[in-house]
């Protein structure tokens, strides 16, 4: 007989009684269908595998999830079954719950949240359900891990989006308003009486959130529109047609416009054969070109035949990448003062009760050469009036030092001077010593500086920021895409008094003054930081419902796409940032 110390025995009774005191977990009971060994053995068998058994179709054996590998759900869906014994969840006397039955339609409907039903086995359902007709174990424990991991899946997507934001570099707290899911199924899912009432509640509380949902659906249906009608591409220009001007195919172009509501669905033209190009239609297409960020000369150039030849069922996947973005944002940026939208070239600021109080055009980073603005959420601090612009090594090495090597007054001629790393002035320096960073060149404050006459910092790793400029002509252009990363604003000194309202007497006049004639580098600080969000939406709603697109200049809806298309799990793995370089024009 094995002889036992007094020690160990000692502990064994010990662990008995805190186990017996407290419990090993916090066991959840529902309405659902009592637990069996036999339910158990099974569900602890498929949980551990991280992997359903496959099933046979013909004589071929197929997964019996769309995406079987569930090894990044694993450990909650442990713990979802551990916490409840291994007690099935999703059926009653072997047919499904009421909540099970709300997630299969949600399923289905999926397309409607920008998501893909298949993901969330939509087509699966229905065999399941018939198979739990036979009572099996097999059958009964099948569908009950599968229902728990398609949940699962389904609200972490709705929640924060179905890949975390740091796959793409991009810096979004989304953990902060994640749930701890195996406690929220057991306790709100499994026996909710209101499925589509539980997923509101998941889904972001927001205006242009549901605006964009609501928009998604209309271009759903567009996309089923185009489709049955197999129309032909419109005929491309090689130059602008004006009013007056002909096009061979006017029919085709009326239609077009009038598909998304650009021209009234009862406007008919002048006459079947007619290939003028009339003003009712350059008025249609100017308002085509309003909501795709073109020129509104009412033109029908190339690049807005191009445009209307995208088909809509891109338009739906720039709506989709919308949402998935939007599910990204925490509090208190899901609900930001301030917006940045990248691709737009556009800046909004919001009231405190969200509702929109200006627009503003931006410049941002270039398309080219790694100076890309990248997305991230952070909050404003601060103002600098009249800053200096401390010249990023690499630019100073690219930009300034061939001029110098040929001419030592060169910085100074530019409004440039050089400091130690201390910030003294450096007069005796050389071309070299500006090229390895042993010195740093700053331009002067002043009308002529390069980040203008105010800048605004919400503290980054990036070094992106908010300033004026003086190269005021680019925000004339549509394209704005001319920065090193960080991002010009059109109309600093009301920016300026729109931040500081409320904080002393900071009205346009002293802003403008402060800007003009005030201390040189002169910090301000806000009372209350606001939030900032840089963002990237190729698809955006207006008040009213009226859909804006942009193009995807960077990429990032192409990126996302190709990560959907291999499906879950999605992996976590991030380049190395590398920060943006500071802000300048080029010198």
């Amino acid at each position: 007989m094995m002889k036992v110390s007094a020690r160990s025995a000692c502990t064994a009774s010990a662990l008995i009684v805190l186990l017996l005191l407290s419990g090993c977990h916090r066991h959840r009971k529902s309405k659902s269908q009592p637990n069996t060994t036999a339910y158990a053995d099974k569900l602890h068998e498929m949980v551990e595998k991280k992997a359903l058994p496959p099933e046979k179709v013909d004589t071929t054996k197929v997964p019996n999830l769309r995406w079987p590998n569930f090894s990044d759900y694993e450990t909650i869906v442990a713990t979802f079954y551990d916490d409840r014994n291994y007690e099935v969840a999703w059926t009653r006397d072997g047919a499904p719950t009421a909540s099970a039955k709300g997630f299969i339609q949600a399923f289905q409907d999926a397309a409607s949240k920008g998501l893909i039903p298949e993901d969330y086995d939509a087509p699966r359902w229905a065999d399941r359900v018939q198979a739990l007709n036979t009572k099996s174990d097999d059958a009964i424990s099948l569908f009950d891990v599968a229902m728990t991991v398609n949940v699962m899946r389904y609200i972490s997507d709705l929640r924060i989006g179905r890949v975390n934001p740091s796959r793409f570099n991009f810096e979004i707290p989304v953990q902060d308003k994640k749930y701890d899911l195996a406690e929220f199924v057991s306790d709100n899912a499994v026996d909710a009486t209101d499925v589509p009432k539980l997923i509101v509640g998941v889904e972001p509380d927001s205006d242009e959130y549901r605006q964009t949902e609501a928009a998604l659906a209309h271009y759903m249906d567009l996309a089923k529109q185009q489709g049955q009608a197999h129309a032909d591409p419109l005929p491309t220009v090689p130059k602008a047609i004006s009013v007056g001007g002909s096009y061979p195919s006017l029919p085709a172009l009326l239609a077009r416009l009038q598909l998304e509501g650009d021209e009234e669905a009862t406007a008919i033209l002048s006459s079947p054969n007619t290939t003028t190009f009339d003003s009712s239609l350059s008025d249609a297409v100017r308002h085509y070109q309003h909501r795709h960020g073109f020129t509104e000369d009412g033109k029908l150039t190339p690049q807005t035949i191009q445009s209307l030849n995208v088909p809509m069922d891109f338009r739906v996947a720039q709506l989709q990448d919308s949402l998935e973005r939007w599910r990204w944002l925490p509090e208190p940026y899901l609900h930001a003062r301030l917006m940045v939208n990248l691709p737009e070239f556009v800046l909004r600021g919001f009231n405190p009760d969200h509702k929109l109080d200006f627009t503003m055009r931006v410049v941002v980073g270039k398309v080219m050469g790694q100076h890309e603005t990248p997305v991230f959420t952070h909050m404003m601090k601060y103002l600098v009036f009249r800053p200096y612009w401390s010249v990023p090594v690499d630019i100073a090495r690219k930009e300034l030092v061939p001029h110098m090597e040929s001419n030592h007054g060169y910085l100074a001629s530019k409004n440039f001077e050089v400091t130690n790393n201390k910030g003294i002035l450096q007069t005796d320096y050389t071309a070299k010593q500006v090229a390895q960073g042993a010195v740093m060149v700053r331009e002067k404050p002043g009308p002529k500086n390069s980040l203008g006459l105010v800048k605004f910092i919400f503290p980054n790793q990036y070094d992106i920021y908010l300033h004026s400029t003086p190269a005021v002509s680019l925000f004339d252009q549509t394209r704005r895409d001319f920065s090193h990363g960080c991002i010009r604003v059109q109309k600093p000194a009301d920016l300026a008094a729109w931040v500081l309202q409320g904080q002393g007497d900071w009205d346009l006049d002293k802003v403008q003054e402060a800007m003009n004639s005030g201390p040189d580098n002169k910090t301000v600080s806000l009372k209350t930081p606001l939030p900032i969000v840089i963002f990237y939406l190729t698809a955006i709603v207006e008040d009213g419902g009226e859909v804006h697109f942009f193009d995807d200049i960077y990429g990032y809806d192409s990126e996302m796409q190709k990560v959907f298309s291999k499906g879950p799990p999605y992996p976590i793995k991030p380049q190395p940032i590398v920060p943006k370089t500071k802000e300048g024009d080029t010198v």
